[in-house]
């Protein structure tokens, strides 16, 4: 093949075909993998090919990624919609309990997950877990009081942890860098299509009348057995990895494996390793993006369970706030998919987070400042931050552990934005959109301070190699890394090629 874009990629510390012992930091299966490609010369891709290889990742990996994603905000969204479906009613909820059944689960079981994650073959561990909070969220239905709903719904957490940074590990392991802020926008998207189609599904469940189930009953137990369903495909159609990707030829698997060679990241290493733990521990990077994980969660998670109680608070009728549903979810994928469509145009991530951080924050002082009445009807959208955990982190056991403490953070804030609606705030909730409007605020200061020091280590990293000193976000073309060591599992720090993209 001939190349025709830069993107082509030298094979230096793995050689295709190479019979040379490996560097000791690489994954004993992807140093067999490559050392028993059909090859011994350096792989280049041209245009033609690599969009070819994109497409056959699409369909394989981003499918998957995009329904379970869907899937597991639809799940996530039916407490909400059963909330004004009788649930509170019928299984005797008061006070702050409604509450806690939004904050279960996920936050003992982030980091298990992640090593899980590192260490399991990800294809059968993530179907797994589908399957298994399929059947946990069918059981919801059986529960009739408190103690029955915080056990499925912790349950149905820990089962379901394992999406987002399963997630990013295979986009890692699967595309670039500059192709990371789509893929990963396309399935965070399914945060706004799931309350689409949560309102119909909802609205369709509310016009049945006379069954022996209760509407919230059927809601569960419809979701929950698709979801199973689902999780056994899942099963048998995602690959573990692009070594085992038996379902392309060994020429596609060694391709696809080299289009990441430039990620710096590497595709997969099993082995912890603690002193690169410990690094991850003491990098700012890692502490401020785990900072704007918290402040993003906490507002959402906030929203996602009381949206709907505080339409109805404004006097909108239950079909009004299913349609209104169906509105804030447009909104909210137009906004993730033209932020990470920016993000991919101007490669300016932390910029664009920045930007639109805005219109939450101007949708919060609304809801402080406007009382609650029938001629005062508004509407507001929270919009998740698209700042991935392991893009400027480079290294498994790292990513492991700076993924771990992103996803905690994310969890904690789940956790806690439901708790800052207090049930004697109510219908306004002021203390809670403050408690949300300090949140952006800080979230917009790590956001800077974040971008301000990555700028500063592209600049020692390009000293360090003798380059003229720059702040440029990413490579650059002149720089003519030849990515010697992409696959040989070493930190950021420790990785002379690697570039923090801002």
């Amino acid at each position: 093949m001939t190349s025709t874009i830069d993107d082509a990629k030298d094979v230096y510390s793995i050689q295709s075909g190479d019979t040379q012992a490996p560097s000791a930091g690489i994954d004993a299966e992807v140093a067999r993998f490559f050392a028993q490609a059909p090859r011994n010369e350096p792989v280049v891709i041209d245009d033609a090919t690599n969009i070819r290889l994109r497409w056959m990742v699409h369909r394989r990996i981003l499918t998957v990624m995009v329904i379970t994603y869907f899937a597991q905000t639809l799940d996530k969204g039916t407490l909400n919609f059963a909330s004004i479906m009788g649930i509170l009613q019928d299984t005797n909820l008061h006070g702050q309990q409604y509450a806690w059944l939004t904050t279960c689960g996920y936050l003992l079981w982030e980091f298990p997950t992640n090593r899980l994650i590192q260490h399991l073959p990800i294809g059968k561990y993530l179907g797994f877990c589908i399957a298994g909070w399929g059947l946990v969220l069918a059981m919801t239905a059986v529960c009739k009081n408190f103690t029955g709903l915080v056990i499925v719904r912790t349950l149905l957490g820990i089962f379901e942890t394992v999406c987002q940074p399963a997630f990013v590990y295979l986009s890692t392991m699967y595309y670039t860098r500059d192709e990371q802020a789509l893929v990963i926008g396309s399935f965070y998207s399914m945060n706004g299509f799931q309350q689409c189609v949560g309102g119909l599904i909802g609205y369709g469940i509310s016009q049945i009348h006379g069954q022996s189930l209760k509407n919230w009953q059927i809601l569960f137990t419809l979701l929950g057995c698709l979801t199973f369903v689902w999780g056994l495909f899942v099963l048998w159609y995602l690959p573990d990895s692009p070594m085992r990707a038996t379902c392309w030829s060994p020429e596609d698997r060694l391709l696809i494996a080299e289009r990441v060679r430039k990620n710096e990241t590497g595709i997969q290493n099993r082995t912890f390793k603690m002193y690169q733990a410990w690094e991850a521990f003491k990098d700012p990077t890692v502490w401020l993006v785990t900072l704007i994980s918290f402040t993003n969660a906490l507002p959402t998670g906030g929203l996602g369970a009381f949206s709907n109680l505080i339409l109805v608070a404004f006097g909108y009728t239950t079909l009004q706030t299913y349609l209104l549903a169906i509105a804030q979810g447009t909104i909210i994928m137009l906004f993730l998919f033209s932020s990470a469509y920016l993000a991919k145009i101007y490669n300016q991530k932390l910029l664009l987070a920045g930007i639109y951080t805005l219109p939450n924050i101007a949708g919060t002082i609304v809801f402080i400042c406007v009382k609650t009445t029938v001629h005062t009807k508004i509407g507001g959208v929270c919009v998740p931050c698209l700042l991935p955990p392991q893009t400027n982190c480079s290294q498994r056991t790292k990513q492991v552990i700076a993924s771990s403490l992103v996803f905690i953070a994310w969890a904690l804030g789940n956790a806690i934005g439901p708790q800052v609606f207090r049930a004697n705030d109510a219908p306004r909730y002021i203390h809670a959109f403050i408690a949300h409007l300090v949140m952006y605020g800080l979230q917009l200061a790590a956001i800077i301070v974040l971008r301000l020091r990555l700028m500063r280590l592209n600049v020692i990293k390009r000293r360090a190699q003798a380059l003229e000193p720059s702040k440029a976000n990413g490579e650059l073309e002149d720089e003519h890394i030849l990515h010697r060591q992409a696959f040989d599992d070493l930190t950021d720090y420790e990785n002379k090629d690697f570039r923090y993209v801002y």
